[in-house]
């Protein structure tokens, strides 16, 4: 074999062994993106369940008893089922409220209560109790005002007294 043959074979297997390793080295894979998913959020649900609102001195300023009691992810409110709100008056008196339902919104002041609302407690100032009823009550927990726009009842010492919306400072 002459010089240039053999010059030619090593050229030959220089271009083979190249051409391989740029040809080889340009595969195309495909890959799937990749997608990462927020795991959806289902809230909460609990039975017989008791929510406490203490005040900056620990102490309970109120507090929501219900047979169930479910947080609504979307917006982060807390539906409730026959539920009973206790909280306190300026004296120290303890007032109830109980509906067939509610809603306790997320970050507010508010616990709303529907169907068959009954408030039980005594004004100050006074010995004798008085029961408020109505079908729809807002009570503001910062400053104890309870609202409601439907008829509502009075019963105090024995009388009765019957309206239309109500806004009370207890």
């Amino acid at each position: 074999m002459s010089i240039l043959s053999r010059i030619f074979a090593v050229l030959v297997f220089v271009v083979v062994i190249g051409g391989t390793i740029f040809f080889g080295g340009q595969q195309n894979e495909i890959t799937a993106p990749t997608t990462v998913e927020v795991p959806h959020d289902p809230g909460y649900a609990a039975r017989d369940a008791k929510l406490v609102q203490t005040g900056p001195d620990g102490r309970p300023l109120y507090t929501v008893n219900a047979d169930v009691i479910r947080q609504q992810p979307n917006d982060d409110s807390i539906q409730l089922e026959k539920a009973t709100l206790g909280f306190f008056d300026t004296n120290g008196s303890l007032w109830t409220a109980r509906g067939d339902e509610g809603e306790v919104g997320q970050d507010t002041r508010e616990v709303e209560l529907a169907g068959d609302v009954h408030v039980n407690g005594t004004p100050q100032g006074t010995l004798q109790p008085v029961e408020i009823a109505t079908e729809r009550l807002k009570f503001d927990t910062g400053s104890k005002i309870a609202s409601t726009q439907d008829p509502v009842t009075w019963t105090w010492s024995g009388q009765e007294i019957q309206g239309k919306g109500m806004r009370a400072n207890l």
